[in-house]
């Protein structure tokens, strides 16, 4: 196989957007997306969780003079926590997107813009990424860093080639991401029927009357200050209920895993972006704890993840300041909390106490001593925990799956280009 090297301009155009002001962002009209909401894109998130938009007139002003994304273009994150994640733009229709924050890659010869993509996530184009950083605390590519990375090209033919044998990965990885959605939506309808709507098995509809559920000889419901609850339930806060970021003893000593905001997923238990060593300092939590974001906007976008990826040898991780660790209690199990802590009232509570700096506003953790919630007694709560439990563990295991499949397809990348590995249709 005949193998060329070329600089990357030398194969497309590689620059930015015509920079837009705060003040032209609207209400509604064409996306507007920043590397957040291609961040999300490049993980597989059909819709981003805070879009902005721009005029319909002034995305045809620029798109007129200067172009916008088309399919096949590829777009970079290129600053920031999120550096470096690759999207290729697929029937996104018309969008815009903020200069700085990405790198736009179009007009392409020689090169297929998805090999681009599994090259840029592969060791190799790790490699040039990282020689192309500039800055420490905010970490940045630059425009013309990036026109001079150099990349081995096989044959256009070839990379059509490979670029199909590694969308098999791709394709698995989506399967199990439908997995996961799926077991999470099953998880948290079966928390809002059994404690919101009060539907769990045994028990009368809660919309029904006291005497229609006497006469029925099942639980029947009673005032509290919540409202009607089930006879047997207690009313208690969450302070009381959750364990607050509790005192967590390290077993031994040396670096942990660490898990940035980064790592939280807005729509999703999973935790992503865990440093296996980082040190050992920062928020504490362990196997079971919910990690809830407390600053603006994280927590409006619905950032939270569910720990379950620490081991025997490593049972403590470490994490970011910026998020509350909630850990189970005698009263609530860990699964139950999670679920609670992605309820709308729940997080709604917490936003109405943030203060602080428009932009770096932070919930109050006091704020849980407020929030008042039904408890259920403990063996509906070890029924349920017994039921999502399982749930928890396939999510856990499809995600891990997922990585590794990621990590596969990343490394094949140059053993097909070497002949280390044969093609084949």
């Amino acid at each position: 196989m005949s193998i060329t090297q070329y600089k990357i301009n030398e194969l497309c155009d590689v620059g930015s957007s015509k920079r837009i002001f705060k003040a032209d962002y609207q209400a509604s009209g064409i996306p507007f997306f920043r590397a957040k909401e291609i961040s999300e894109k490049h993980k597989g998130i059909k819709e981003v969780s805070d879009p902005l938009f721009i005029s319909e007139e002034k995305f045809k002003e620029i798109s007129s003079k200067l172009g916008s994304p088309k399919d096949g273009d590829l777009l970079l994150t290129s600053i920031g926590a999120l550096l470096g994640e690759p999207y290729i733009v697929d029937n996104d229709g018309d969008f815009y997107f903020k200069d700085g924050n990405l790198t736009w890659f179009r007009n392409f010869t020689k090169l297929d813009s998805s090999f681009l993509y599994y090259w840029l996530l592969s060791p190799k184009g790790r490699g040039e990424l990282e020689r192309c950083k500039i800055g420490s605390a905010q970490p940045a590519f630059t425009i013309e860093k990036l026109r001079q990375m150099v990349i081995e090209l096989p044959p256009i033919e070839i990379q059509t080639s490979i670029v199909k044998r590694l969308k098999n990965y791709d394709n698995l990885i989506e399967n199990n991401n439908r997995r996961i959605a799926i077991l999470e939506d099953m998880s948290q309808s079966l928390y809002r029927e059994w404690f919101v709507n009060f539907r769990y098995p045994g028990h009368a509809d809660a919309s029904l009357n006291d005497a229609l559920n006497e006469s029925k000889g099942t639980q029947k419901l009673i005032d509290s200050p919540l409202g009607k609850i089930p006879e047997g339930w207690q009313v208690k806060t969450a302070a009381e209920a959750i364990t607050i970021n509790p005192k967590t003893k390290l077993v031994k000593d040396g670096e942990k895993p660490f898990v940035g905001m980064s790592g939280l997923s807005q729509g999703s238990m999973v935790i992503g972006d865990i440093i296996e060593k980082a040190g050992n300092s920062g928020a504490k939590f362990i196997n079971g704890d919910t990690l809830f974001a407390r600053i603006t906007p994280c927590l409006q976008n619905g950032k939270t993840g569910y720990v379950l990826f620490l081991t025997a040898e490593q049972p403590v991780g470490f994490g970011s300041t910026e998020f509350i660790v909630l850990r189970q209690s005698d009263d609530l199990s860990s699964e139950f909390i999670y679920l609670l802590s992605r309820s709308h009232n729940f997080r709604e509570h917490a936003i109405q106490s943030m203060t602080g700096a428009t932009g770096r506003q932070r919930v109050h953790v006091d704020c849980f001593a407020s929030y008042y919630l039904p408890v259920p007694p403990k063996e509906l709560m070890n029924e349920f925990t017994k039921i999502v439990k399982p749930m928890f563990k396939s999510i856990f295991n499809l995600s891990r799956r997922n990585e590794n499949l990621k990590k596969q397809r990343d490394m094949l990348l140059p053993k097909l280009i070497s002949g280390q590995l044969e093609l084949k249709d």
